[in-house]
């Protein structure tokens, strides 16, 4: 469901058939895909049956292994945190105003602590 449909100028199609037997997750795949045609909202739907997979490695489905957060359940609050975060780069990329202090102290250790941000495999 994450968009393979309709990626270029032309014309697409998608047919969807099932059998008489349906998991609960087919079931509510089949009914959003029939009630909308918005990639976002299936994607939505999809990222909730399936999981939001791995942001930094291979791995597609299951959970996103956020500390913190739930990627399908606090989205608003992510992207929130996301603009901050943009809107602190753009005016201090470096942390050198007095006010981020802390946190290019906290930055600095978690850098020095941890060998990778990810691992691929």
């Amino acid at each position: 469901l994450r968009g393979r449909v309709g990626r270029g100028g032309e014309q697409s199609y998608c047919v969807l058939m099932h059998g008489v037997k349906l998991s609960s997750e087919a079931k509510v795949r089949l009914q959003t895909m029939a009630r909308t045609t918005d990639g976002f909202e299936i994607a939505e739907v999809d990222m909730k049956l399936r999981g939001a997979g791995d942001l930094e490695g291979t791995r597609q489905s299951g959970d996103a292994q956020l500390l913190v957060a739930n990627l399908a359940e606090d989205f608003e609050l992510l992207r929130a945190a996301k603009e901050a975060a943009s809107t602190l780069v753009a005016r201090d990329a470096m942390l050198n105003l007095p006010e981020h202090a802390a946190l290019k102290k906290h930055y600095r250790h978690h850098l020095q602590t941890r060998r990778t941000f990810s691992e691929v495999g």
